[in-house]
């Protein structure tokens, strides 16, 4: 007679059957990395090993969901013959779930060596052609006939595990059975979070094996089908397109070409001998009309204004859409994020992208965040794109955190300093900052140093700010700066540094008279933003009025620096001599509004992507704009122009492939 067990035998179901499916998850992705690996490559541990994290999670979810489902006497196939039956056909619908999907990850790599993608579904629009092209290209007949015999399998499988755990009754007291069950309820949940940690396992995870054909072998086909299913629809019309493509070579000065290809390669005679040290840093919220550089009579970044004088200030600088992860995704790839709802970032389909920061060949390449890369999914556009990037997060830091962004500016730019003084090659780096964002943390430990200021309610506001809370944030991150500055001064790499600072984003708000009313009315002051150019032995002071975007920053620092480089996408080289007449678009997609736009030397034209409703305003002075010959003809070039950015741009975040990938 057998042994009475010590675990509930509801758990001890579960457990088997998550067991069997997680060893059939592990055969086939051993199968499939030995199927489909490149000649020569050997197998990767580290892509079975966080493969088996991402199975986990699915089938804690399965387990966990079990768990609930069957809490009840009616619904526990250990008291309920029928519920037994129930869940016996419940686990043969589920067996023939993952037959399916993994079925077609297998094809779908074969076909796009892509792994299973929410864009399948796309198909289905028409599915008569693709059923004809799957008959004709798959053993679908021999296919289903193994699908319905491994169905049959597992289910007399199931019945039998059923059996066995049946007849073995546990012999567990009820304070024992109520540890193990919530003992299980948080297992389940730790497995499904993935990792220790703020943020959960993300597909982005993958990508931070370095490696393309790893990363793919490590997820699973629900990992990549559920975390593109809100991209489904993601593409682009290649009529519109093509349509496009030659206003766009037309506006970057490049011949037409096979592909959309769009590529302006740059390199300086003196590329081999001269190396400057980049360091562009991506501010928090750094709104243009809430800063010293237009006029604020609140004052709040006099240093930063300092520097702006005695640097080269592009104050007519556009986010080409707001939000933070969209503002990185620019500065990063050059192309605006015209994903919604979500951000491109989050986008798998998305991850393999050309990046210029990855063309500084010979330098150290780093990225600093006071926080976590996992959030919105950046890791997997760094670390997939940026060879040999070292990142260092919060959890690299001697600081300790100081709210959910992790450390403070602060002490973010003074233990980058110390790195950067402590090199020996030439480096580029991003500092991505965080401080100028709710709750609006302001350290202790500056309090001594770092005074808070107080304003009345009605001062604040008509001076752009909502509370002290967000005016005193605003400060001190130009406090911020001045130590960065101040400290980086003191050491060797800064005669030779060019620092790049930007804003991820504006603040809508009513910016008052600081600027055309335009600029409040159609909402362009949350992508309105500080762009400044900073090395006082090597650039001369200048404030340039000219449209700029995000997109522009690597193109325009590489030339500076004198890097070899191929600009691939729609930023452009700001100090190109040879383009200095040519009319100049900084391009918004907004999320929120779904309008889409340029702004040009004088006017904003935008388009309603819901209503097609558009207008022209003015962006230098609050005057009508006529309807006239003139302005008609200006704002069909702007909507020419506005079409090809946005067009391009969707075509360019799913075809702007690493080089080594073309």
């Amino acid at each position: 007679m057998q042994q009475p067990s010590k675990l509930p035998q509801r758990i001890r179901f579960i457990l088997s059957v998550a067991v069997t499916l997680l060893l059939w998850m592990t055969v086939y992705r051993v199968y499939f990395f030995l199927h489909y690996r490149p000649p020569g490559k050997p197998f990767s541990g580290s892509a079975l090993l966080l493969g088996l994290r991402y199975d986990l999670r699915i089938l804690a979810a399965i387990g966990l969901g079990m768990f609930i489902l069957s809490a009840f006497r009616f619904s526990d196939p250990f008291k309920n013959r029928i519920a037994m039956r129930a869940w016996t056909i419940v686990f043969a619908v589920i067996f023939f779930i993952f037959l399916i999907f993994y079925g077609a990850d297998f094809y779908h790599y074969d076909y796009l060596k892509q792994r299973l993608s929410a864009s399948v579904l796309n198909f289905l629009q028409d599915a008569a052609i693709s059923a004809r092209m799957m008959w004709q290209t798959y053993p679908l007949l021999r296919i289903t006939i193994l699908i319905v015999i491994a169905v049959w399998l597992f289910t007399k499988y199931i019945k039998k595990t059923f059996r066995r755990i049946y007849k073995r009754p546990a012999l567990v007291s009820r304070r024992k059975k109520i540890i193990v069950h919530i003992a299980f309820v948080i297992l389940c949940g730790l497995a499904i979070f993935g990792k220790i940690g703020q943020y959960p396992l993300r597909w982005s995870d993958a990508f931070a094996l370095t490696d393309d054909f790893k990363a793919n072998a490590s997820l699973n086909p629900f990992q990549s089908f559920f975390s593109t299913f809100s991209f489904k629809n993601s593409g682009y019309d290649i009529n519109k397109v093509k349509t496009s493509y030659p206003i766009m070579t037309d506006y970057l000065g490049v011949s037409t070409g096979a592909g959309f290809n769009i590529d302006r390669k740059y390199c300086s005679a003196a590329d081999s001998s001269q190396k400057p040290n980049v360091v562009v840093v991506i501010c928090e919220s750094f709104s243009a009309y809430k800063s010293s550089m237009f006029g604020n009579k609140l004052d709040p970044t006099p240093y930063f204004k300092n520097m702006c004088d005695n640097g080269i200030f592009f104050e007519r600088c556009f986010s080409p859409a707001f939000g933070t992860a969209r503002g990185v995704w620019a500065t990063l790839t050059g192309i605006p994020d015209v994903e919604f709802p979500n951000t491109s970032s989050r986008n798998p389909a998305a991850v393999d992208q050309h990046v210029i920061m990855d063309d500084f060949n010979g330098y150290d390449k780093f990225y600093f965040l006071g926080g976590s890369t996992t959030w919105a999914n950046i890791r997997g556009l760094l670390t997939n794109n940026i060879r040999g990037l070292k990142i260092y997060e919060e959890d690299d830091s001697k600081a300790a955190k100081v709210d959910v962004w992790g450390i403070s500016d602060k002490n973010l730019f003074l233990e980058a300093n110390d790195i950067f003084a402590a090199q020996t090659k030439p480096f580029v780096s991003v500092i991505q900052t965080a401080d100028n964002h709710r709750p609006y943390t302001i350290p202790s430990e500056d309090l001594s140093e770092f005074k808070k200021l107080d304003y009345p309610a009605d001062t604040l506001k008509k001076y752009g700010f909502d509370d002290n809370g967000q005016f005193n944030a605003f400060r001190y991150t130009d406090f911020c700066f001045s130590k960065f500055i101040e400290a980086a001064k003191k050491e060797k790499y800064f005669a030779n540094t060019i620092f790049v600072f930007v804003g991820d984003h504006g603040l809508r708000g009513d910016a008052g008279d600081l600027f055309p009313q335009s600029f409040t009315k159609q909402g362009i002051l949350s992508e309105h933003v500080p762009l400044l150019f900073y090395a006082p032995s090597m650039l001369k002071p200048q404030r340039v009025s000219k449209p700029a975007s995000q997109a522009d920053i690597f193109p325009s620092v590489a030339y500076l620096a004198k890097r070899c480089f191929t600009a691939t996408t729609l930023g452009v080289n700001l100090f190109d001599s040879s383009t200095v007449n040519r009319t100049r678009y900084a391009f918004i997609a907004d999320p929120d509004m779904r309008t889409i736009g340029v702004v040009g030397d004088s006017f904003y034209y935008r388009r309603n992507l819901v209503t097609n409703a558009t207008d022209l305003v003015s962006v230098v002075n609050n005057n009508p704009v006529p309807e006239n010959p003139v302005t008609d003809s200006i704002k069909k070039k702007m909507s020419n122009a506005t079409e090809a950015f946005y067009n391009m741009s969707k075509y360019l975040l799913l075809n702007n492939k690493k080089r080594t990938q073309q």
